[in-house]
Parts: C-alpha cells; sequence; structure tokens
C-alpha cells in the first residue's frame, strides 16, 4: 500500500507507475483503492462506475478497469454532501456525519473486503493506494482505507511525502508516531515525492528521515513536470491554466464550475499544438476565448445558479451570439438548453431552473443513473468515436432540432444550433482527434495555422507516459528494495 502524508502527495501516479514496472517485469497486477472521493470517474466495460485514479492505473496494469478496484466512490454534490457509490452504483447521498458515524461503515467495510478477496483471487500483487493522510487519528475507528485496510489485506505500506510542500521531515515523522504499535509495523519504508534540485543534496536529509522515523528511504523522486498521468484530485485543478494568451494560439476557456466534474476531458485538447487551453470563472476572462465549454457538474442546477450570479451565464449567451463556438459537456449540455427540471430533488431542493438557452433541449433529473461507454458517430467529422456517459436525467430535445451523434445503437445524442453551438452528454468527445480537428479548424485557419493538430492518439500517448514514468521510477527508487519489502512474511 502506497500511504500518504496528505492528499495531493503524488499516491495515485506512484501508484501508476509501480503497476506499470510490476506488468514489465512480468507480473499481474492490479490496483486498489477502497474508498475514493472525487468527481473525476470513469465507465468499467459493464458499465459500473470507479475513481478515474483507478481507471488510469488498470490502464498501466495493462488490464481492463472493474469496480472492485475502487469499491466506494464518493462525489462530492455540495458543502458536506456526497452522492455514494458502492461497487459502481449510486446508493444514494450521504451528508458527511451521517457517513463518517462509527455505525454506518461496518456494512461498507464487509463489502471493500469482499471486493478486495474478489480482486486478489485474480491478480497478484495488488498495488493499494490510501486515502489523503494515513495519520488522521480522528477518524481511526471508521477508516475503511488507510491502515485498517493495510492490516486486513496484511500490506506492507510504503509513506509517500511531499518535500513540495514543506515540512516533510514533520509530516514523516509524525505520520509514523502517530500510529497504534501494530499498525506502525507495517510501514516499511519511505517515498520522498516531489523533489526540486541535485538529489546530491538530500543525502544528508535521507539519512536523518531514516534515522528518525526508524524505516529506509526507498527512494527519493524528483518533481516529473515533463511526465503526464491524469489526474484525478481537484487540487490539481490548480496548477492549470486561468488565463487566455496574446499568443497566435487559440484561446479555448473551461468554464471553471464550482462542482465541475471529469477536467480529464480536456487533456486531449491541451495537447493540440495550435491550444491554449485555461480553466476560469472569471467573464472578463471568458470574453476572451475564441471557444468556451460548459463542463460536466456534480449539481448542474447550483453551478447554473452560480454562472448567473458571477456573470459567466450572459457572458457565454452574449459570446455565442457573437459567434463564438460554445460546447456543452454531460452537465454543461444540460444547462445550455432552456430549463433544468429537477421535480425529484435529485440535486437539493426539488424546482426548476432556467437554462442558458442555448438549445431547444430540456432536462429532466429524475431516473437511474445512466453509466455506459459509448462508440459513436458525429455529423461534423468521419469515423467512428469512443466516449462514456455519467449522467442523471433525460434530455428532451424539439423535434426540428439537430442531434449530431449517433451511438452505434442506433440513438441519438446531443443538440446542435448552428454551426457554433452543440451539447453532448458524452465525455471524452473532444479525446477524438477528428472531432478536435473539426471544432478548431475554423479557428486554425484564421489564425494560419495547421489544420490538423497532428498529435498522437490519447492511447498512444498514454501508453508512452506510462512507459516513461516506470522508465523515471526504476531509477529513482529502489525497486529490489521493494520486492524485498513485498515477499517479507513478517
Amino acid at each position: 500500500m502506497l500511504g500518504g502524508t496528505g492528499s495531493d502527495v503524488g499516491k495515485s501516479v506512484l501508484a501508476a507507475g509501480l503497476c506499470r514496472i510490476l506488468l514489465q517485469d512480468g507480473y499481474n497486477p492490479a490496483p486498489f483503492k477502497a474508498q475514493n472521493m472525487a468527481l473525476n470517474s470513469y465507465v468499467t466495460p459493464d458499465g459500473l462506475e470507479i475513481g478515474r485514479a483507478q481507471a488510469v492505473q488498470a490502464e498501466a496494469a495493462g488490464v481492463e478497469c472493474m469496480a472492485e478496484m475502487n469499491p466506494v466512490l464518493l462525489k462530492p454534490s455540495g458543502e458536506r454532501t456526497s452522492q455514494v457509490v458502492l461497487n459502481g452504483r449510486p446508493v444514494g447521498n450521504r451528508d458527511a456525519y451521517e457517513y463518517f458515524r462509527m455505525e454506518n461503515k461496518e456494512s461498507l467495510r464487509k463489502e471493500v473486503h469482499a471486493a478486495f478477496d474478489r480482486l486478489q483471487s485474480r491478480y497478484n500483487p495488488i498495488v493499494m493506494e490510501g486515502a489523503g493522510s494515513i495519520a488522521e487519528i480522528n477518524l481511526r475507528e471508521s477508516d475503511i482505507v488507510n491502515m485498517s485496510m493495510a492490516k486486513y489485506a496484511d500490506a506492507a505500506v510504503i509513506l509517500v511525502a511531499d518535500i513540495d510542500r514543506g515540512g516533510v521531515f514533520a509530516s514523516a515523522y509524525g505520520s509514523i508516531m502517530l500510529q497504534p504499535e501494530e499498525d506502525r509495523k507495517r510501514i516499511k519504508g519511505i517515498i520522498i515525492n516531489k523533489f526540486r534540485g541535485d538529489e546530491k543534496l538530500f543525502e544528508r536529509g535521507r539519512k536523518q528521515m531514516e534515522e528518525i522515523c526508524g524505516v529506509p528511504v526507498v527512494g527519493v523522486v524528483p518533481y516529473l513536470t515533463d511526465i503526464h498521468i491524469e489526474e484525478e484530485d481537484s487540487v490539481s485543478l490548480m496548477k492549470k491554466s486561468v488565463k487566455h494568451t496574446d499568443e497566435n494560439l487559440i484561446n479555448v476557456a473551461v468554464v471553471a464550475l464550482p462542482h465541475l466534474s471529469n477536467f480529464t476531458d480536456f487533456d486531449t485538447l491541451s495537447r493540440d499544438p495550435r491550444v491554449h487551453l485555461y480553466f476560469t470563472s472569471d467573464p472578463e476572462e471568458l470574453k476572451k476565448a475564441e471557444i468556451i465549454i460548459l463542463p460536466g457538474s456534480k449539481n448542474t442546477v447550483s453551478d447554473l445558479r452560480v454562472m448567473m450570479e458571477n456573470g459567466c451565464a450572459q457572458t457565454v449567451t452574449d459570446a455565442a451570439q457573437r459567434g463564438v463556438t460554445v460546447i456543452g459537456i454531460c452537465g454543461g449540455y444540460q444547462m445550455m438548453g432552456t430549463a433544468v427540471d429537477d421535480p425529484d430533488g435529485v440535486e437539493g431542493e426539488p424546482g426548476s431552473q432556467a437554462g442558458l438557452g442555448l438549445l431547444s433541449a430540456r432536462t429532466s433529473l429524475k431516473g437511474e443513473k445512466k453509466v455506459r461507454r459509448v462508440k459513436f458517430t458525429m455529423d461534423c467529422c468521419d469515423g467512428v468515436c469512443e466516449g462514456y456517459e455519467v449522467h442523471n436525467g433525460e434530455t428532451t430535445v424539439e423535434a426540428e432540432a439537430i442531434q449530431p451523434i449517433r451511438r452505434e445503437d442506433g440513438s441519438h445524442d446531443g443538440c446542435r444550433a448552428g454551426d457554433n453551438i452543440f451539447g453532448s452528454y458524452m465525455h471524452g468527445l473532444l479525446d477524438n482527434i477528428q472531432v478536435i480537428d473539426s471544432v478548431l479548424r475554423p479557428y486554425a485557419i484564421k489564425r494560419g495555422l495547421s489544420e490538423t493538430g497532428n498529435i498522437e492518439s490519447y492511447r498512444e500517448y498514454k501508453e508512452r507516459q506510462y512507459n516513461e514514468l516506470a522508465d523515471r521510477l526504476r531509477k529513482y527508487l529502489d525497486i529490489d528494495k521493494l520486492y524485498e519489502i513485498m515477499r517479507k512474511d513478517d
């Protein structure tokens, strides 16, 4: 298990790298995270929903993702409320107090253990990931993801400490010393992550860390800014650009919604050399965009109201009238219609919220959550595309409206208004190179840029990144020591 001194210390990326190393070394690995909290999710082949990080780690391990890899997924929908997804299916909304009460955790603990047992019967070894800090002592009794899960799995724990944020000695020492003796013995090593500069400068620090913590430092990993693995934690959004550029690039703005979900939808677009992608909730920055994207949201109605209050809604509708391309994906698509109805209070109080009125479509948030992978064709380009759907609600379009997407089963999706305005439920829409080229073409011609981005496919790109990550980790981690730790029975 990779346990952390805190959130966003790099556990997910390191787990992906170790999965790829184990695959390269002839093993049959699989990832596991008992409980995840994220708005970035993915769909398994059998139509179940898991955290995006475990889907990425499964790719790195060379296996298809499955619900057993992330049996509990919490998707925040408000300040204190999250949708609980259990074994890939939503089981309702819980507030934080209710969820973390001990009497409500035992049934979840049994489900998590059963999922691990099923996974372990098929794969070896399991690369487990903890959540946040392993030293949240106030949550110890209700813990199902960190040291209690390590105990159940009889896993050796490697502590991941982020040196870039400072206080690495205190955070590592405190994380170990705050454990009861039984759990402390499970911690077999430390990885110092996100190191900047010459590693030789930390040689003395490495020895001091081992002396005070009583376990070996099995690696000092630099800040790998040139390797790009899909991120899941919303903290990573803070690292992305928030302003337009004056360079000769196509400015593409993603509206930074409070409950923005699946921001990895734009990773491929951001790699296009013709594009400057940025996330903003500033109307003045939105005005500078040639293309505006309304992304997915875990709370469409609430985020739509925020857009109306902060001026983004008016900016988007004004931009559409000027001929700016406006694209909506999932919740963003729902916002672009005439109204979003929530008669059953799926996202809060029952009611209805007027939409942006850019599309002849109306959404009702009721019925079962739709979760599926999809192959489809689109009216603006050639070839078969791939994507996935994760959404509540049904959107009805007017009879004369154009629906630009045709699924492989013959059904249609989305709505188009003219050449510059369209929406779709399809996550991963902009992972398809032909769709990107079609959307960018008029702006590329105007700016004298290439009509094609000539970027490698998303699948090829990710494979290359996994291999490069594995190569780098082999350089900075003591892989032999990690194997030694894994094989010990004590």
